[in-house]
């Protein structure tokens, strides 16, 4: 097939990604004929995912909207994606905003469309290494680390297994904020047995080069430590703190939840 001129040289054509598969159920169009293919495989068998991609798009713009009215200004986008409406950057005017993937084509995009917006940078890194993405020098020249920060993990640690220790991920992120600073989480999971849909699905991420690791809101709770869980605490992604005439789970149902964290 013909690579399109946004498509980095070094990025596989033929191999489905995480971010562009996302940006896919987000109805985006920087995404692969192989991306396209896995993702309708998945709406096949469980069409509820578009929808509650978006709501986690949602979730993501009302916590940013919140902690940004508590006074914090910085943030780090961790696993960000390829860029789409409602950019955490558009959400905070004035402030600091560092997008962090490991996706080439995430990556290009990021930087293509913020060259020219002041007070964000775009690091290529692997955000399950806290310690080099915070080393990076687009993060110490952006950030200032004696304030609050606010580092966002959103729709991403389901990606990552037990054996890779997401707890300690997190609380490498949240060791490097003074207190003040927060971690905002969504991650795919649920509190009940899976229905067959749902089993086809994780078994065709399974297959994939990135499998789906559900989480129940008790094990999600566990990933944040010590710190101190907001309230309405880990909850259905629709339902935390949703906007006046928010429209609810499919089918009165979520297969995702979310929760926002402070340090003390």
């Amino acid at each position: 097939m013909e690579r399109p001129s946004w498509a980095p040289a070094d990025v596989d054509l033929d191999q489905p990604s995480v971010a562009r598969v996302y940006d896919y159920y987000l109805g985006g169009s920087h995404n692969f004929a192989a991306d396209r293919a896995f993702a309708e495989q998945i709406l096949k068998v469980m069409p509820a995912v578009a929808p509650l991609t978006r709501s986690n798009r949602a979730f993501l713009r009302r916590a940013v909207t919140m902690l940004a009215g508590l006074g914090i200004q910085q943030f780090i986008d961790l696993g960000s994606g390829i860029p789409t409406v409602g950019n955490v950057h558009e959400l905070v005017p004035g402030g600091k905003v560092v997008y962090v993937d490991h996706d080439p084509v995430a990556v290009a995009h990021s930087r293509a469309i913020l060259a020219d917006v002041p007070g964000t940078a775009v690091v290529a890194a692997d955000l399950r290494a806290p310690a080099d993405v915070l080393a990076a020098p687009q993060v110490q020249g952006l950030l200032d680390f004696t304030q609050p920060i606010a580092f966002l993990l959103a729709a991403v640690l389901h990606f990552v297994p037990d054996e890779e220790r997401p707890a300690d991920i997190v609380a490498g992120y949240a060791a490097a904020g003074v207190p003040g600073s927060h971690i905002v989480l969504s991650h795919a999971g649920l509190d009940r047995p899976l229905t067959p849909a749902e089993e086809a699905a994780k078994e065709m991420y399974r297959k994939s080069p990135t499998p789906l690791i559900l989480r129940s809101s008790q094990e999600v709770a566990k990933l944040l430590g010590d710190l101190t869980i907001l309230e309405p605490g880990v909850v259905a992604t629709y339902d935390w703190r949703p906007d006046p005439g928010a429209e609810t789970a499919p089918d009165g149902d979520a297969i995702g939840c979310a929760a926002v964290a402070r340090k003390d």
